[in-house]
C-alpha cells in the first residue's frame, strides 16, 4: 500500500488511471472476512459515479465504493516471473491460435473472426489482438452478423492476468450483457523437464487415426473436426495402446521455440499411473528434436488434478482466457 512520508495511507489513483494495474486497500463493508481491511489487485476497469470497477488476474470483477477507499497505486504491469519462459501474452496468443486453426477466418481490424461448424469455443470465436478498427458497438454488431450467417453464437476470447491482455475489454463486454461461459488458464514451463521424464511404449504419428480418436473425449468426430485437430505447423499425435481403446493420448504442435500440449487423455480406469507425463515426455523429445525449446498447455480452473501434474512437471500460470457469448437480445430466437 502507498503510505505517506507521515506514515498515513494515501490513495495516489484516479479515474486517469482506467486501464493501468492497481493495488488497492478499502474498509471491508461486508463483515464477511471479520477483517477491517481489504486488498485487491488488479486491473482498473472502469471509475464512474463514485465507484471503481477492478478485474483481478481471474477475471473477476469488483466493485468498489469510492468512499471505502483508503489507499491505493498503480503497481507494475506485470509481476515478474520466477519460472518458465519469459513470453508476452501477444505471442503466446498467436502462437496457441496457429495451433487449433478454424476452418474459415476473416480479419475486423486486429480481430480474427474464426469458426468450424461449432467444434470448440476456440475454433469459433473471435481473437482480439488489437484495435477492431471499428468503434466497440459497431465491432460487435458486425461480430454478432458474421457468427449469426453461419449459425452460430458469437464468442469473443479475452485474456486477463499478464501485461497486455483485456481487463477492460472484458468489463466493456459484460456491461453489454456478455457473458463469460468459460475461463481456462495458459501455463508455460521448460521443454527439457518434461522430456526428461520416461516415455517409451508411445506411439507418434502425423495423424488422428482411429485408435486415437477411440480415446478422444469429444465422440463423433466430424470432418471438420479432424482439420481443426491436424492444424498447426508440426502436429505430432501421440498414442498409448491398451486393450480396445489407447490406455492415453496426447497431441502436440511444434512452432519455433514453442511445443503445445493438448488432448492428454487417460482411460479412467489407469489413472495415477503416470500415463499422461509418459505421453507428454515422448512428445516433448520429438519436439526438441524438431528445435523447440518451451512449452506451453491450457487446463480448466477447476481441474485438480492436471493442474497438480503439471506443476510437478515444471508448469505454472502465464494468463487466464475466458470466453464471452453474445447477449440474448431477442428474448429467444436470434
Amino acid at each position: 500500500m502507498e503510505i505517506s512520508a507521515a506514515g498515513r495511507l494515501v490513495v495516489r489513483i484516479s479515474a486517469a488511471d482506467v486501464g493501468k494495474r492497481v493495488s488497492v486497500r478499502c474498509l471491508d463493508e461486508t463483515g464477511v472476512t471479520g477483517e477491517k481491511f481489504t486488498d485487491t489487485v488488479g486491473v482498473l476497469t472502469s471509475w464512474d459515479n463514485g465507484v471503481l470497477m477492478i478485474t483481478r488476474r481471474d477475471g473477476e470483477s469488483v466493485r468498489i465504493a469510492e468512499a471505502a477507499l483508503v489507499a491505493g497505486k498503480v503497481v507494475p504491469a506485470e509481476p515478474a516471473r520466477r519460472r518458465g519462459p519469459a513470453a508476452s501474452y501477444e505471442e503466446l496468443a498467436r502462437v496457441s491460435a496457429r495451433s487449433w486453426r478454424p476452418v474459415e477466418s476473416e480479419w475486423l481490424g486486429e480481430w480474427e473472426l474464426r469458426a468450424a461448424s461449432g467444434f470448440t469455443r476456440r475454433a469459433n470465436s473471435v481473437l482480439p489482438l488489437g484495435d477492431p478498427g471499428l468503434p466497440l458497438d459497431e465491432a460487435l454488431v458486425a461480430v454478432r452478423r458474421w457468427y449469426g450467417e453461419r449459425g452460430l453464437p458469437a464468442y469473443v476470447q479475452t485474456a486477463t492476468g499478464a501485461a497486455g491482455t483485456q481487463e477492460v475489454l472484458c468489463a466493456e463486454l459484460e456491461t453489454r450483457g456478455w457473458t463469460r461461459e468459460v475461463t481456462a488458464e495458459l501455463w508455460t514451463g521448460a521443454l527439457a523437464p518434461v522430456a526428461d521424464r520416461p516415455g517409451e511404449g508411445v506411439v507418434l504419428s502425423r495423424e488422428a487415426d482411429a485408435d486415437w480418436l477411440a480415446r478422444y473425449q469429444r465422440k463423433g468426430v466430424s470432418e471438420v473436426a479432424l482439420r481443426v485437430l491436424g492444424s498447426g505447423p508440426s502436429v505430432w499425435f501421440a498414442t498409448v495402446p491398451g486393450e480396445g481403446a489407447p490406455a492415453a493420448i496426447g497431441r502436440c504442435v511444434v512452432d519455433g521455440r514453442w511445443a503445445g500440449f493438448a488432448a492428454v487423455e487417460v482411460d479412467p480406469a489407469l489413472r495415477r499411473r503416470g500415463l499422461a507425463s509418459t505421453v507428454m515426455a515422448a512428445l516433448a523429445r520429438r519436439a526438441l528434436d524438431e528445435g523447440a525449446s518451451a512449452a506451453w498447455l491450457q487446463v480448466e480452473s477447476d481441474n485438480a488434478g492436471a493442474r497438480a501434474l503439471y506443476e510437478r512437471m515444471g508448469f505454472a500460470p502465464h494468463h487466464a482466457y475466458h470466453h464471452y457469448r453474445e447477449p440474448d437480445l431477442s428474448g429467444g430466437a436470434r
